[in-house]
């Protein structure tokens, strides 16, 4: 294989011994395997802006703080320099999180730097030491799945402490090593407190979730957490330890519950499908 110009600056510089293998590629980075050491790492590329198709990045954007007045006021003439140091502001974002976020007990990668653009963190393995499976890839019991769903719930509960949201939180970046889901890849970070989507995409988070495992704890798909950790937080009131319940009343004057929930009744509908063929060939056994 050969070695990516971005990785090489970094063998060149002695952060890293080896390329071992790629890993993988998605819409904002491709990962790759790395040696340093006696350690194995993997290693985050971040693709360039005319290489990336994430879409809607303005609003993900919103209320992220520049790191100097300068580039603030550049990125926001959308100058040929603001556009860089907004790209640059792009990359850093999850490098920032994920430093704030495992200082803060959130089970996320643990960073051990960010050179020429590039993330060097932990290799979440599985229990054999193979690269973990992403939690919508694994089979689950209805005991895992209630187990996994509130180890989920209590770090995005975490991360709302730090004022953060993951915001584009889902089956496919959730790691399941272990000692239970490890969440992942956090360049669309959203400020809990300075975006004006925050809440709609804290509920899209949990309910992503919650969609999820409910295929295979449906009792799961009945509760609220997304619109309880908010109404918390909103009046002050989340810890990080705080204990929730799943339940929420609602306002139906103010909130459109069909659109909120949309994706939870489509797992609902799913989940007792699954469940009534189970019983039928229960029934036929």
């Amino acid at each position: 294989m050969k070695t990516p110009a971005a990785l090489q600056a970094l063998i060149d510089d002695g952060v890293i011994d080896e390329v071992l293998r790629p890993l993988k590629s998605g819409k904002e980075a491709a990962v790759y395997v790395v040696r340093s050491g006696d350690d194995v790492r993997c290693a985050k590329v971040y693709k360039d802006m005319a290489q990336r198709s994430f879409q809607q990045r303005v609003q993900y954007q919103e209320g992220r703080k520049a790191r100097g007045s300068r580039e603030a006021r550049a990125i926001g003439k959308a100058t040929k320099y603001g556009r860089k140091q907004q790209e640059t502001a792009w990359k850093n974002a999850e490098v920032d999180a994920l430093y704030l976020l495992r200082a803060a007990g959130v089970r996320v990668p643990e960073p051990y730097g960010y050179y020429h653009g590039v993330l060097v963190m932990e290799l979440v393995t599985d229990a054999e030491g193979f690269s973990a499976p992403r939690l919508g890839e694994v089979e689950l019991t209805a005991e895992q799945a209630r187990e996994f769903h509130a180890v989920l719930m209590r770090q995005v509960v975490r991360m709302l402490c730090c004022g953060l949201i993951h915001g584009d939180l889902s089956q496919y970046n959730v790691l399941v090593g272990p000692d239970g889901p490890i969440v992942i890849d956090f360049p669309q970070v959203v400020s809990a407190a300075g975006n004006n989507a925050a809440r709609q995409m804290l509920l899209r988070d949990t309910n992503n979730l919650t969609a999820s495992l409910g295929r295979w704890a449906p009792e799961l798909l009945d509760t609220w957490y997304g619109e309880e950790m908010w109404a918390l937080f909103e009046a002050g009131n989340l810890l990080p330890e705080t204990a929730l319940t799943g339940q929420f009343v609602h306002d139906e004057r103010t909130v459109d519950v069909d659109s909120v929930r949309e994706a939870i009744e489509n797992a609902r509908q799913e989940a007792l499908i699954r469940q009534q063929g189970r019983e039928a060939a229960a029934m036929d056994n």
